[in-house]
């Protein structure tokens, strides 16, 4: 990984989120993300070519899943009786994904 993870970056990046990050904790981040890079950086050194894949790390079928139940169902307008904004009964939330 080569991006540039540095205190600005997370801060932009708290400020897209809309939630308040300190300079020291972005400080921290930053840190963490050096240390990470370093560690996946040594996993590619790993020769994985003789090595067979895996899908699921364990040998066993599920076969054990249940019957879906109703139980207690609510009406969409009661779903959306104390939202603050909905548009035709569906919630409005702002968008908070880049």
């Amino acid at each position: 990984m080569s991006e540039n993870r540095d205190r600005q970056y997370f801060q932009s990046l708290a400020k897209q989120l809309m939630f308040q990050l300190s300079d020291e904790e972005a400080g921290s981040l930053s840190d963490d993300f050096k240390i990470l890079d370093k560690q996946l950086a040594l996993l590619d050194t790993i020769d994985t070519s003789q090595t067979e894949e895996m899908i699921y790390p364990l040998d066993v079928e599920t076969s054990f899943l249940r019957e879906d139940v109703v139980t207690h169902v609510i009406s969409q307008e009661e779903a959306v009786a104390n939202v603050k904004k909905k548009v035709e009964g569906h919630f409005v939330l702002p968008k908070v994904v880049k």
